[in-house]
């Protein structure tokens, strides 16, 4: 069955600047009485997501059944791009083996209400390819921006995502096994649809121990890591943290490459209990 999300990360507004100048004048017993409904209403800005600044996973990296080297997935903190609050995120590959060395980087910039990338940077020194490219999204007007090159256009949709922001995203989902999420969100128009398909219910076992999961073979019609080709599966942990446990997939040249978590680093929610409930109403709970 074909799911359309694009209603799923669309949230309110920010609240006008005319109320917060407002409560900066008010006396500190209306303080005391605003501050939990004011506290609140910032919260319900937010859109629900399992992660929050400080996580860190990191993993162990495969070429077969050879450790090669080792990766990560980061929310570094909340940062504001252009006056937005986004998550800052990144997700870095290092190692290989003789004459086919990776050292990769990826860094988006995710605002917390609308999860749409306004930033992407992408440092890439891998085999036969070196390049860095950062993009600056401007969503409400559907256009970018590259800041490593003179050279501007149209984005194909004003909730754009780039490869590190879309596996965040489906981390927010529900992942009914058997749907599939059709996103016209990849900030690059060929590579859209992007096709997330829930496949099965798994449990495996990582350094980090063992985990229920829930399995989805994610599709960008473009090349890379999560091409039509690579053949990509993707664990997450089937609880409420929807974790990266392990992913795996074909790359160019170097063939089967397998990433398996190793160590969890819980971040902090900036609206605790908000996903677990977001997926119960969803889902009918």
């Amino acid at each position: 069955m074909s799911t359309s999300m694009r209603g799923w990360s669309r949230w309110p507004l920010l609240v006008p600047a005319a109320v917060l100048i407002g409560l900066l004048a008010v006396t500190p017993a209306q303080a005391q009485q605003l501050e939990a409904p004011w506290a609140e209403r910032i919260n319900e800005e937010l859109a629900p997501v399992p992660f929050g600044p400080g996580e860190r996973l990191e993993y162990q990296v495969k070429l077969g059944a050879f450790t090669v080297g080792e990766s990560w997935m980061r929310v570094h903190g909340v940062e504001r791009v252009r006056g937005h609050r986004t998550y800052h995120v990144s997700m870095g590959i290092q190692g290989g083996i003789p004459l086919a060395r990776v050292d990769n980087l990826l860094e988006s910039w995710i605002d917390v209400e609308t999860l749409s990338s306004r930033r992407f940077v992408q440092d890439q020194d891998e085999v036969r390819t070196q390049r860095f490219r950062q993009f600056e999204f401007f969503p409400e007007e559907r256009r970018y921006e590259r800041a490593d090159i003179d050279e501007s256009g149209e984005l194909p949709t004003d909730q754009p995502l780039d490869e590190i922001a879309f596996v965040y995203y489906v981390r927010t989902l529900p992942l009914e096994v058997g749907e599939t999420y059709e996103l016209d969100r990849y900030f690059q128009e060929d590579g859209n649809p992007v096709v997330v398909k829930v496949v099965r219910r798994d449990q495996v076992e990582v350094p980090a121990g063992t985990f229920n999961t829930i399995v989805v073979q994610p599709i960008i019609q473009t090349r890379g890591l999560f091409g039509e080709g690579g053949e990509a599966e993707i664990h997450f942990s089937d609880d409420s943290r929807r974790l990266l446990v392990q992913l795996r997939s074909r790359v160019p040249v170097m063939g089967s490459l397998s990433l398996h978590l190793r160590n969890i680093t819980p971040g902090r929610s900036l609206r605790p209990l908000a996903f677990s409930e977001a997926v119960e109403e969803y889902r009918g709970g």
